[in-house]
């Protein structure tokens, strides 16, 4: 018989008020890297990505981003391990975020193209994990970053690449 059991329960469908997201002209007032220190300091609410994944901020600097994060029986696929959307997700919100950091006010991003390899599996013995985010290029209209994603045992489990598109926030170019 199958062991269908959670290790953990599902996560709540609703946003709790630590998470949530600012409207564009808040965005649009503050920096890119002062808008994510922000959320590490509890000025700005945390995304909702962050308690349906469950990774959040382990460093924060100009052009790099770490989250943390460990995954679980929540983020299986039918096979009996995480999900590569997991890896995805964390490498894309971190590779994102390390471009966001670059940005000055008034300005934003979002994701064009991204690539990401694999390397090990991840199960809910893998325990806790690395993803960093860091700024090849940042350019006036795309930015480029590549993450890492590593076990504390320091192996490397994924990494990718993305191409970011960078405009100013309120423009035609960010639909609004």
């Amino acid at each position: 018989m199958t062991d269908t059991s959670m290790s953990e329960e599902a996560p709540p469908t609703t946003v709790s008020p630590a998470f949530g997201f600012v409207t564009p002209e808040v965005l649009a007032s503050v920096s890119g890297l002062d808008f994510l220190s922000g959320i590490v300091e509890g000025r700005f609410p945390q995304p909702p990505i962050f308690a349906l994944f469950g990774f959040g901020f382990g460093a924060l600097e100009r052009g790099r981003v770490v989250f943390t994060g460990t995954p679980d029986q929540r983020h299986y696929n039918p096979l009996g391990s995480v999900h590569g959307g997991y890896a995805a997700t964390v490498l894309d919100s971190c590779m994102g975020c390390a471009v966001h950091s670059t940005l000055e006010k008034g300005r934003g991003y979002t994701t064009l193209e991204f690539k990401v390899s694999f390397l090990r599996p991840m199960t809910d013995r893998t325990g806790p994990v690395t993803a960093e985010g860091r700024v090849l290029a940042a350019g006036r209209r795309t930015a480029t970053a590549e993450g890492s994603l590593t076990d504390a045992k320091g192996r490397l489990l994924a990494h990718a690449t993305t191409t970011c598109l960078v405009f100013d926030i309120g423009t035609s170019d960010s639909g609004g």
